[in-house]
């Protein structure tokens, strides 16, 4: 594709790859680098063998089997006394069954003493079952005779009731997880329960991240000066959606700069830079990857944020996305997170999603797909359909692709596909929560 950047500084976007075909180019980019085919299971950047104290969020890299029985001995499901259940047949509250106590000797309490016939010994929930019982009568249906000590069994109980048997949670052997799962806390807690101190998991893809642009400050603004923000965003993110990223300084709209700092992170999974990536004349960094490796495509059709640049360069994927905020980060949940499952061997999940009815129209380009930033309100009702969404859904009134809030306090966004030409007010819709951990909505 050398010229091609050239070219389209001169006479702009004429021409924007869709979504998907886009994605898909740098799927196959990153496939043909790593020597991948369909069949293959592991990670193309390798796995890691980390503690189950280092593992929550990361994919596991193989399958998982249990190494041992959950319990691995019978247990009482119950406080109360372990029996035998024969010593309790018929017994009622009008005629008891009267078992002798294995007691300990004043507030001892004998939880291990076996049990023979017509005797029963105190277990609590999860004690180990007494050799010689095969039941526990649960402790409110037990009455202790003061003179004697003596127990009186008021219900009866079959045998293996109240009991959990050995392997009733998880048998040894038994498959829990696939390769490609991502572990979860509860997971954690599972594998440490059937005997796994660590596990193989796909390696955490590493990204450079680089903000670029000459007008970028840290903080306190001149006029014609900006606060950098997509370089601290986009590298969050990174952390959020399991990569590891080195977040780099500004990089000024220097073909040399953007240059030397492209090819300092080529020891990374992944290069990100922000901003610089449209056909104005300080946008360079199309051709800038061009000149060192291969762009894949240049434009894309979404809105906002089409003049993003995906490259190849010595074998690294290379994603200059634009510089305005909102489009920085929309280009970003479409191919980035996308990359980094990749990198770690698994497809990303869809995004939970909101039914909502659209308040005010959204309008939309054919061709172009849209991406309205809305405010979710929940309605307390369905209206005056039984089905309909109990959520309403506001776009919000900044809609320029350069308006930080606009995404920062919105809830989700609503997708108008490339085929339609905008959305009517009044419909249902389904809002993308595309950052789970946000407040969606509101009162």
């Amino acid at each position: 594709m050398k010229g091609a950047d050239r070219e389209r500084t001169e006479a702009g976007f004429k021409v924007r790859t869709p979504v998907e075909e886009a994605r898909q180019l740098l799927r196959e980019a990153i496939d043909d680098r790593h020597g991948r085919v369909a069949e293959d299971t592991e990670p193309p950047i390798g796995t890691d063998s980390v503690p189950l104290e280092s593992a929550d969020g990361r994919v596991l890299a193989a399958p998982v089997e249990a190494g041992r029985n959950v319990p691995h001995y019978e247990r009482a499901a119950m406080d109360g006394y372990a029996v035998r259940a024969a010593d309790t047949f018929g017994a009622s509250e009008r005629s008891p069954a009267v078992l002798r106590s294995n007691e300990g000797r004043g507030d001892e309490t004998v939880t291990d003493a076996p049990v023979t016939p017509e005797t029963a010994t105190r277990v609590h929930t999860g004690s180990a079952l007494p050799e010689g019982a095969d039941a526990v009568v649960m402790i409110e249906h037990v009455e202790t005779v003061a003179s004697t000590g003596e127990l009186e069994i008021t219900d009866a109980v079959a045998e293996g009731e109240n009991v959990a048997p050995v392997g009733e949670d998880v048998e040894a052997g038994q498959h829990l997880y696939d390769a490609g799962h991502r572990l979860r806390p509860s997971d954690l807690g599972l594998l440490r329960s059937v005997g796994r101190t660590e596990v193989e998991v796909a390696a955490q893809p590493t990204v450079g991240v680089i903000p670029t642009g000459e007008e970028l400050v840290e903080h306190d603004p001149e006029p014609g000066e900006v606060i950098e923000t997509n370089g601290l965003t986009v590298s969050r993110l990174v952390e959020r959606w399991g990569g590891r990223a080195t977040y780099r300084d500004v990089v000024t709209d220097d073909r040399e700069s953007l240059r030397v700092a492209i090819q300092r992170d080529l020891t990374k999974d992944v290069v990100v830079t922000t901003g610089g990536s449209s056909v104005g004349e300080r946008d360079l960094l199309p051709e800038v990857i061009d000149d060192l490796g291969e762009v894949l495509v240049h434009g894309v059709g979404l809105k906002p944020g089409h003049p993003v640049c995906l490259g190849i360069v010595e074998d690294t994927p290379v994603l200059a996305l634009p510089g305005y905020p909102v489009a920085c980060i929309i280009n970003a949940v479409q191919f980035l997170r996308p990359v980094l499952h990749w990198l770690a061997g698994t497809e990303p999940e869809p995004h939970p999603t909101t039914r909502a009815r659209l308040e005010r129209k959204i309008p939309s380009e054919p061709g172009t797909r849209t991406f309205a930033r809305v405010q979710l309100t929940h309605s307390g009702d369905n209206g005056d359909a039984p089905d309909g969404p109990a959520h309403t859904a506001t776009p919000t009134r900044a809609s320029g692709s350069g308006v930080l809030s606009s995404v920062a306090l919105a809830d989700g966004w609503v997708v108008v596909d490339d085929d339609r030409e905008g959305i009517p007010e009044g419909e249902t819709v389904l809002v993308e929560n595309w950052e789970p951990a946000g407040g969606c909505g509101r009162r």
